[in-house]
């Protein structure tokens, strides 16, 4: 029994076993709900999600529509992450560029998602609108955390950078990259989710064709409560998989370092 115990406590010491019991939880209280309200056309079960998930990956339209979508919302963060890093290393390097950029990503940062979203479908076609759509909801995240990593180099060592001459390249690579790194990787798992979650939402009000948007738009019109499910598991099991992915890449070139 004592074996037992320690073996145990041991095993839920670890992080996935609390997860997965999480998990296994919300499972059981949706299980429980759809139950409870008896009509699939409200809330479809779990198991019934997974069945018409199971389903629709079996056909080719699916995984068009998970290609376009990803694609499109990949490309948009990656801009983001990079315009960020750049617009932010400017303004830490002359200050009156941060004075003229902020007004812009403050308006950015307060301004509605749908709003950017009708706006942005008179500038661009509907197949780009997420590209857009999920560049200027992420771009604010990398910029503020970038510039806030940058602007939080210890003092102590930029001057002994100073005093000896360091070049500029080294300075980059051995006292603001490790420092900005962390910021980095915040600022991109943060601004990924919202680069998902923008990036849909544009699709469902621009209705891009053979989008994860316009699944879930068909699926809400034809009152589709399992399909509505389905395509939404299926976003974030995407979302998850590329921070996952990010948190992975970022690990590994830190041990580089």
């Amino acid at each position: 029994m004592r074996r037992f115990t320690t073996a145990l406590n041991s095993f839920l010491r670890r992080k996935w076993p609390k997860r997965l019991l999480a998990a296994l939880f919300w499972l059981a209280v949706w299980t429980v709900a759809a139950r409870w309200v008896g009509r699939e056309i409200v809330l479809a079960s779990p198991g019934r999600v997974a069945v018409r998930l199971a389903g629709l990956a079996q056909t080719a339209a699916f995984w068009r529509s998970v290609g376009h979508t990803l694609a499109r919302i990949a490309c948009g963060f990656a801009l983001a992450g990079l315009c960020g890093v750049a617009l932010a290393s400017l303004s830490a390097w002359k200050g009156w560029i941060h004075t003229l950029i902020r007004p812009f990503i403050s308006l950015v940062q307060s301004t509605p998602v749908a709003s950017f979203t009708i706006i942005a479908l008179i500038w661009v076609r509907a197949s780009n609108l997420s590209v857009l759509v999920s560049f200027l909801m992420s771009l604010p995240i990398f910029y503020t955390g970038t510039l806030d990593g940058i602007r939080r180099a210890d003092p102590r060592l930029l001057d002994m950078a100073r005093l000896f001459e360091v070049p500029r390249v080294r300075r980059l690579s051995a006292i603001y990259a490790p420092g900005v790194r962390p910021y980095l990787l915040s600022s991109a798992t943060g601004a990924l989710g919202i680069a998902w979650k923008a990036g849909v939402s544009a699709e469902v009000i621009g209705l891009p064709s053979g989008s994860i948007g316009q699944r879930l738009q068909q699926a809400k019109l034809f009152l589709e409560t399992a399909d509505l499910f389905a395509w939404t598991a299926v976003i974030v099991i995407l979302s998850a998989s590329m921070e996952a992915l990010l948190r992975r890449v970022a690990g590994k070139g830190g041990d580089r370092t």
